[in-house]
C-alpha cells in the first residue's frame, strides 16, 4: 500500500491527492498527513518549517505515500490510518486542539453529527473540520440524512435543496441511506457502489423502473463527487519578511524598551453587530510569520449592551485559562487607549501590550502616555503590525458571520 522514498529525493512525490506519512530510523511511523497535491504539500514542511516541523524534520528517515482518486478518498484514508497507527507526532500536535468525529445516533431515524468527543461507534480522527463538512455536504445529496432530532411537520429549507429525507421519510430508505453513509465515510466505497448496481439490477427486473433511475443516479452522483469533488486546499506558503527575523526583532526591542526576546505575538479582536453573536479571535504570530494551529476563536459569552472592552476582557480571560497554550511575549488589541488599560487589568506584567486604534493607525504602547503614529516605524514594523491586526480582525468577522448564518438558518426552519 505505502511507497516510500528518501527525504532528500521529493522531487519523487506525484503531484496527485492521497496520503502521506513519515517514519524515523526505527520504521516508526511519526506522522500521518494528506493533501490534493502530495509533492507541494510535503515540501511545505521542509521549505518554510514551523517549530512543530523543525522538531519532526530532524527525526524523518523515510517518506511514504499513497495516491488516491480523489480528495474525499485522501480525507478518509487519513482517518483510518491515524486511528490504526496512533503516530507520534499526530498525537502529541491536537494537545491543545481536538479530532472531528462523525456521530451518528441510533434508533428509527438516526441523526448525523460532527462533535470532538471520541466514541468507539464514532467514524474517525478527522483531522480538520472545514474538508470534513464539505465531504459531508456532498454526501448528504446523495444519501439525505437528519441533523437535528425533530423536523418540523411541513418541508425544511434543506428539503428543498434536496439534502433532507422531509417530515415522513419512507424508514426502510432513510436506514439503508445511512448504512451507506456510514460504510463510504470508512473507506468501503466501493461496497456500496457494488450494492447499489445489485439493487438496481434488482428494480429493473421487477419493472420498478423509477427506482432503478433514482439508484443509478446515485452511483453517478457518488462516482462524480468522488472524482471532482475539491474539499482540500494547499497550505499556504507564507513570503518571509523583506528582512530576517532577527532584525525586526531587534527593531520591536527597542519600541517596546525591553531587552526580553520577542518570537511569539497574539492579536485580539472583537466583532459584532449592535452586541449581538458576538465573536473574539486570537491569532498567532512566531518569528514573523502565522502559525494557524494557534488561531482560537471564542464565542462571547457576556450578555446585555455592546462592550467592545468587556468583551475583551473576557477573551483575555479565557485564554489566560489555557496554561497548555504558551503564553506569548507580545499582544496587540484592536482598538484604542480604552482597549489597551482593559487588556492591562487582565493581562501580567511579563507580557509585552500594544493597541492599534484604527483611526490615524495610531499605535498605544503600555508604559507611554501618548500614541504613536505607525507610518513613523520602520516598513517592515508597519507592515507586520498592520498584518497582525487584519488577520486578527478577518479571523473574528468570519466566526461572527458563520453564527449569523447559522442563526438565520435555525430561525428558518
Amino acid at each position: 500500500m505505502w511507497k516510500f522514498i528518501k527525504k532528500e529525493n521529493l522531487g519523487r512525490l506525484p503531484k496527485a491527492p492521497g496520503v502521506y506519512c513519515f517514519k524515523n530510523k526505527s520504521k516508526k511511523f511519526l506522522y500521518i498527513g494528506k493533501s490534493s497535491n502530495l509533492k507541494e504539500r510535503v515540501k511545505s514542511h521542509f521549505r518554510q518549517p514551523s517549530p512543530k516541523d523543525s522538531l519532526l524534520i530532524k527525526e524523518v528517515k523515510r517518506i511514504g505515500f499513497i495516491e488516491t482518486d480523489s480528495e474525499i478518498e485522501a480525507l478518509i484514508l487519513e482517518a483510518n490510518l491515524i486511528k490504526k497507527y496512533q503516530p507520534k507526532h499526530n498525537v502529541v500536535w491536537r494537545d491543545d486542539k481536538r479530532y472531528f468525529y462523525v456521530a451518528i445516533t441510533k434508533g428509527e431515524l438516526p441523526i448525523v453529527f460532527i462533535t470532538h468527543q471520541p466514541k468507539t461507534n464514532y467514524i474517525g480522527p478527522f483531522t480538520e473540520g472545514k474538508p470534513l463538512k464539505k465531504a459531508l455536504r456532498f454526501l448528504r445529496k446523495i444519501f439525505p440524512y437528519y441533523v437535528v432530532k425533530k423536523h418540523p411537520k411541513v418541508p425544511c429549507i434543506y428539503c428543498h435543496l434536496g439534502i433532507c429525507p422531509g417530515p415522513n421519510p419512507n424508514k426502510k430508505e432513510y436506514k439503508e441511506n445511512i448504512r451507506n453513509l456510514i460504510l463510504v465515510l470508512s473507506g468501503k466505497k466501493k461496497s456500496v457502489v457494488s450494492n447499489l448496481k445489485k439493487e438496481m439490477g434488482k428494480w429493473s427486473k421487477e419493472e420498478n423502473f423509477e427506482k432503478a433511475l433514482e439508484t443509478r443516479n446515485q452511483i453517478i452522483a457518488l462516482e462524480n463527487i468522488f472524482e471532482h469533488a475539491k474539499i482540500l486546499s494547499l497550505p499556504q506558503i507564507e513570503k518571509l519578511p523583506q528582512t530576517n527575523w532577527p532584525t525586526i526583532e531587534n527593531k520591536l526591542k527597542k519600541i517596546l524598551k525591553t531587552k526580553q526576546k520577542i518570537s511569539r505575538i497574539e492579536a485580539y479582536d472583537v466583532s459584532n453587530i449592535q452586541g449581538e453573536l458576538a465573536t473574539g479571535s486570537a491569532i498567532t504570530f512566531i518569528k514573523g510569520l502565522p502559525d494557524k494551529n494557534f488561531y482560537r476563536k471564542f464565542k462571547i459569552k457576556i450578555t446585555g449592551k455592546p462592550n467592545d472592552t468587556a468583551m475583551l476582557k473576557e477573551c483575555l480571560r479565557r485564554r489566560l485559562k489555557h496554561k497548555e497554550w504558551p503564553y506569548p511575549d507580545l499582544i496587540l488589541i484592536d482598538g484604542g487607549k480604552g482597549q489597551l488599560n482593559a487588556a492591562k487589568s487582565v493581562l501580567n506584567n511579563k507580557i509585552k501590550l500594544i493597541a492599534l486604534a484604527k483611526r490615524n493607525n495610531e499605535l498605544y504602547i503600555k508604559g507611554k502616555k501618548n500614541p504613536v503614529l505607525l507610518k513613523d516605524f520602520s516598513k517592515e514594523i508597519f507592515n507586520l503590525i498592520l498584518q497582525l491586526r487584519d488577520e486578527a480582525h478577518r479571523f473574528a468577522k468570519s466566526y461572527h458571520k458563520k453564527l449569523r448564518r447559522k442563526s438565520l438558518i435555525d430561525s428558518s426552519i
